[in-house]
């Protein structure tokens, strides 16, 4: 980007204000020579942070303009709070109409340069039952005034099926579109996710059914506007979920990269995913709660409630190709942030990792694990939601070609509580005996299919249990569940595949230590 030096008095408010464009960042301080004044309202904003410069005032936006203008108004990002955006408009008054226009270009020239990474025109997909029914207001009230601010133009989509979105993805022409944006949860970013893999792999003559095959990275980004039941990935990528914060990233053309998690069974692929593929106490929920949806959203603490009090426990060996502890710990306490060094310094140390593991698929550094677990979780990324602002898995990385697996082994329901209990505190969640986690490339999960009997010890503790009719039925397997969808096989191979996709995000802001 070129860099620019300007500076000028002006006036905003009212205040004779010294209005500097360098280093591109836009400053406006009160003149040294009107110090004996009330000082003015100062700001600073980087240039890329800037939606829009124009001339004339907030009310002659999109108007023409009859006589020279000696102001210009300034449309930028301000921060309300640590994560949540907001657009406000600084209004200055220049000396001259010349000096006025001349700024008003150059800033228009910084915010749009050769090259830029802004979205031009955007495919927009809005669930119209997504957030309880708003998703279709939340985007005409608050999303598409931004849109029209920025110069973008969309082409619009409501869906009306399951799956009309990844449809549409792999049977139209993409190539006029800078990104491709979901309106809804997590379960329809999912559609887009996997009909953006899929096309890229199909268009690229790639076979993503082949476990061993290096999935071709997603030219479009995706956008997220929350308004959905569940926006976990929104949450894990921005650290809020608030509609206009993630449009302004989209606005300002934000990328984040991120790795996906792609599942197989029986050497085909099952499913993609970013955020939590969970065996056991997830998998039960989930499969629980498709019977209760008439209760919405409630149906997921019901059915969690009744899997904490039957605490089952399934049989099976673990096998994962575990990364080296030099490159990431998931115990080191280092939060993935905007700019995390981990992230942007994985893909040479990756290279290396899969040219000596041969695509990590053949390799005898495997490790195994057998035992009877309550819960094995496979995350891509913290899994932070507002109920659990630290998630599974707090330093899990978006980008650098790792999941964390957790293992939680069998234990009486007071302790799988206690475990529970530390994802929505600040306590150390894998600081307890009977759990483990390890940062992994890939992953390998073998139920124990033998219906071996229960010891007396089992059959005594459930005769004696208060909630023995809940205990009746208890199956030898569990389910998975993928990202809010239910994989209906036990064993399963899990393989990450580094920065496959790319989001209008930039992580969390904050420090790597927070």
């Amino acid at each position: 980007m070129r860099e620019y030096g300007m500076e000028a008095l002006m006036r905003v408010k009212g205040y004779e204000m010294l209005v500097v464009l360098r280093d591109n960042t836009l400053n406006w301080v009160t003149h040294k020579k009107s110090t004996w004044r009330k000082k003015g309202p100062s700001g600073s904003v980087p240039v890329n942070e800037i939606i829009l410069a124009h001339l004339g005032d907030c009310k002659q936006r999109g108007k023409s303009i009859s006589t020279p203008s000696t102001q210009f108004t300034v449309y930028h990002v301000s921060r309300r709070s640590a994560q949540r955006w907001i657009v406000q408009a600084v209004t200055f008054t220049a000396p001259d109409a010349q000096v006025a226009n001349s700024w008003v270009q150059t800033l228009q020239e910084q915010i749009h340069p050769s090259g830029n990474t802004r979205p031009q025109r955007l495919l927009v997909f809005i669930n119209p039952y997504g957030g309880r029914g708003k998703a279709s207001k939340v985007f005409r009230k608050k999303i598409s005034p931004l849109f029209q601010l920025a110069g973008i133009e969309t082409e619009v989509i409501e869906t009306t099926r399951a799956n009309h979105a990844r449809d549409f993805i792999l049977e139209e022409d993409l190539q006029k579109y800078d990104g491709v944006v979901c309106v809804g949860g997590d379960g329809m970013f999912s559609e887009l996710l996997h009909g953006l893999v899929t096309r890229t792999q199909r268009d690229s003559g790639i076979c993503e059914k082949d476990e061993n095959s290096a999935l071709t990275a997603c030219r479009l980004r995706i956008g997220i506007i929350p308004a959905g039941s569940t926006d976990c990935v929104c949450f894990a990528t921005v650290g809020i979920n608030d509609p206009v914060t993630s449009a302004l990233h989209i606005i300002i053309g934000d990328t984040q990269p991120m790795d996906v998690c792609a599942s197989y069974h029986a050497e085909q692929l099952k499913r993609f995913s970013v955020s939590l593929i969970g065996y056991g106490f997830f998998g039960d929920v989930l499969r629980e709660s498709e019977k209760l949806r008439w209760m919405g959203p409630l149906r997921y603490d019901v059915s969690g409630f009744k899997m904490v009090l039957l605490n089952r426990a399934y049989r099976g060996t673990v096998e994962f190709l575990e990364a080296d502890d030099g490159y990431s710990n998931p115990r080191d306490n280092t939060r993935c942030r905007t700019g995390c060094l981990v992230c942007s310094e994985s893909s040479e140390k990756l290279r290396e990792v899969m040219e000596a593991e041969n695509h990590c698929c053949t390799s005898n550094k495997w490790k195994k694990v057998s035992g009877s677990f309550v819960a094995i979780n496979v995350t891509g990324m913290s899994s932070a939601c507002p109920k659990s602002q630290d998630g599974l898995s707090p330093t899990a990385h978006l980008a650098d070609g790792t999941a964390d697996l957790i293992l939680v082994h069998k234990c009486n329901m007071f302790r799988f509580l206690r475990h529970l209990k530390r994802h929505t505190s600040s306590k150390d969640q894998f600081a307890l005996p009977y759990v483990e986690v390890h940062r992994i490339h890939a992953m390998r999960f073998i139920p124990d299919h033998e219906e071996k009997d229960d010891t007396e010890e089992d059959n005594i503790r459930r005769r004696k249990s208060i909630f023995s009719t809940l205990c009746r039925g208890t199956p030898h397997t569990s389910t998975w569940n993928c990202d809010g969808e239910i994989l209906e096989c036990a064993q399963i191979s899990v393989r990450v595949h580094h920065q496959l996709i790319q989001l209008f995000a930039r992580g969390i802001e904050g420090t790597c230590g927070s």
